[in-house]
């Protein structure tokens, strides 16, 4: 079936998050096409572009797009590219490498609004760049040190109380027996700060006093702040103990998220911070394509309607 002006939804197939944006979309009446670029190496997506002449399309098992004709993109949470089955080492890295390059270029040509655009996301993903950024529009950015210098590591802790680590990368990492292996952000003392930090970068901040976490969700004009109060450190260790309130943002901070996401060409962006005792609200990062839709079911913010908005109405 082809499918006329549609938001085309760019997704792994278990997206709970995008399952509501589309439900949401489909109660409007608006045409969606679901894919995973992903799929190209696996058979269930077809893909015909064309440049100098001619139309570029994609084919899913149920849906014909033309790509001229997409009115909107979310780019939500694709999967990686992996080698297809049966293919030999080097030929199945090969294989995944061009179609991740290919899908890339393809679907970064579609004129349409996006939420987010791949390579918007892609440069706002480097935490450096995201302090860089938050530090010259005005958030407070605790001192933070990027290095793979074991002294330099050593004299920010001797210079900072309180240091913590926090890995520069969500990498996926599993652990022997196959399970995800997460790195938590956790206090340093000066002992672990040994020699093997020469073999790769360390990102260490200055710990923030903090009382509780903010999640702020920006959704174009729509900015949602959450706060999030835990027993640990990071409150991520443990949902069960955590309890959500929805806050309000104060002006000088919404305002500057909104410049955040205006440097980096975003509509959406989710923000953390730590609040402290004295209501400072102290930067931590922003996350391109954070997720957002579990604050929705704990507090009843229509963040899923504020997508939908983005996505069914573009400017002529």
């Amino acid at each position: 079936m082809t499918v006329t002006d549609p938001v085309l939804v760019l997704t792994c197939i278990d997206d709970p998050t995008s399952d509501a944006v589309i439900e949401e979309l489909n109660s409007r009446e608006v045409p969606v096409v679901r894919c995973d670029p992903a799929d190209v190496l696996t058979g269930r997506l077809s893909v015909a572009a064309q440049y100098g002449a001619g139309a570029s399309s994609l084919r899913t098992t149920s849906r014909d797009l033309d790509l001229a004709k997409v009115r909107s993109v979310y780019h939500r949470r694709p999967s990686p590219y992996r080698p297809p089955t049966g293919l030999a080492d080097h030929d199945g890295r090969f294989a995944a490498d061009q179609a991740r390059h290919g899908m890339g270029g393809v679907l970064a040509g579609i004129r349409a609004r996006w939420v987010n655009h791949i390579w918007r996301s892609l440069e706002a993903d480097f935490k450096p760049s995201q302090l860089t950024v938050a530090h010259e529009l005005g958030f407070v950015v605790p001192p933070t040190l990027v290095t793979n210098v074991p002294g330099e590591a050593r004299a920010f802790a001797n210079a900072h109380d309180h240091v913590l680590y926090k890995p520069l990368h969500a990498s996926q990492l599993q652990s022997e027996d196959g399970s995800l292996s997460v790195i938590w952000v956790d206090e340093v003392s000066l002992h672990d700060l040994d020699d093997s930090i020469g073999t790769t970068l360390h990102m260490f901040q200055q710990r923030v006093d903090k009382v509780a976490d903010v999640r702020t969700t920006v959704i174009g004009a729509n900015v949602f702040s959450v706060r999030i109060d835990s027993p640990h450190l990071d409150w991520r260790r443990d949902y069960e103990a955590v309890t959500y309130s929805v806050i309000d943002t104060p002006d000088d901070v919404a305002k500057a998220c909104r410049r955040y996401l205006e440097r980096f060409g975003l509509l959406f962006g989710a923000f953390d911070f730590g609040l402290g005792p004295d209501g400072q609200w102290s930067w931590y990062e922003c996350n391109s394509g954070g997720q957002w839709h579990w604050l929705e079911l704990e507090t009843g913010l229509p963040m899923t309607a504020a997508i939908a908005d983005l996505l069914e109405y573009v400017d002529d």
